[in-house]
């Protein structure tokens, strides 16, 4: 067996995760007039920078469909024999349920595209476990039930900072977000098992909700072992101390910081915190 495996931008892979059988499509974002790809022609903080200017939201497309069809062509002309597509969640893109067709296209590959029910620092963990097991000599149905198994126990919860963001994505309303900024509501955010982002809890103050993100996710991990990253939209020194907070009550090891790119920082607006865990599988 000969494994390739397909992402797309939104997935935050750590530097380690650089594998020449993992190919990554990259998600378009519209800023204004002008049409970028994050990561090639706009970093994480110019994307904040460039949002923060303008008074409508950014918009992201979905991955390439044809830049998909290539690649598994591409894959297809060599000596790859299988391949794994993980991308963002159905509940927040279409793009998982408009390439399922293209499982039955390639007759010399054999693929798999789950849905991961998640985006960011969670779903690059997922791509790199399923390159740990591949290495380590683990069969596709090995790495495949396993990562079954890792998305059904992954999640993130975020607390949003400003509810201005939520308004214009639609997913809150004006008047309700007009008394949340009065009343210095700190919502909690959450990836629900079908992947859709939904309030989890509305909290009073910004101390607050940290102090329930923190409860939370002891809460979540409790009787489990997970891998567990900090994410932050444009907020470095929040997710700092939110680390510092969760090393102080022995969640510690290794606790990545990342940035939410442009998919998710679109709706949820800068200052932002998070934390996404995924389950350590044997």
């Amino acid at each position: 067996m000969k494994l390739a495996v397909i992402t797309d931008s939104s997935a935050v892979l750590q530097d380690t995760v650089e594998h020449e059988n993992l190919f990554v499509l990259p998600i378009p974002v519209t800023i204004g007039h002008t049409t970028y790809i994050e990561g090639r022609d706009l970093s994480v903080e110019e994307f904040y920078q460039k949002m923060a200017a303008e008074t409508e939201l950014p918009k992201t497309s979905q991955p390439s469909l044809s830049e998909l069809e290539e690649t598994l062509s591409r894959l297809q002309q060599t000596d790859y024999t299988h391949v794994i597509g993980l991308f963002l969640s159905s509940g927040i893109s279409g793009f998982y349920q408009n390439i399922q067709y293209l499982k039955d296209e390639f007759e010399d590959l054999t693929i798999a595209f789950p849905d991961s029910k998640i985006t960011s620092a969670p779903l690059g963990m997922m791509v790199e476990n399923i390159f740990n097991r591949y290495q380590a000599g683990a069969s596709f149905e090995e790495i495949l039930d396993k990562l079954e198994q890792e998305i059904a126990g992954t999640t993130a919860f975020i607390m949003v900072d400003d509810l201005d963001h939520l308004v214009k994505g639609g997913r809150l309303s004006n008047g309700a977000a007009l008394l949340g900024n009065l009343l210095s509501i700190k919502p909690i955010l959450y990836f629900t098992d079908e992947g859709k982002i939904e309030v989890y809890e509305k909290v009073r103050t910004e101390k607050k909700a940290v102090k329930r993100l923190l409860e939370i996710l002891q809460e979540q991990t409790q009787n489990k072992s997970y891998q567990i990253a900090v994410i932050h939209a444009n907020a470095p020194q929040k997710a700092e101390e939110f680390k510092r907070l969760l090393q102080e009550v022995g969640i510690d090891g290794i606790l990545p910081i990342v940035s939410f790119g442009s998919v998710i920082g679109t709706h949820l607006g800068e200052g932002a915190i998070a934390f996404g865990i995924s389950p350590i599988i044997d």
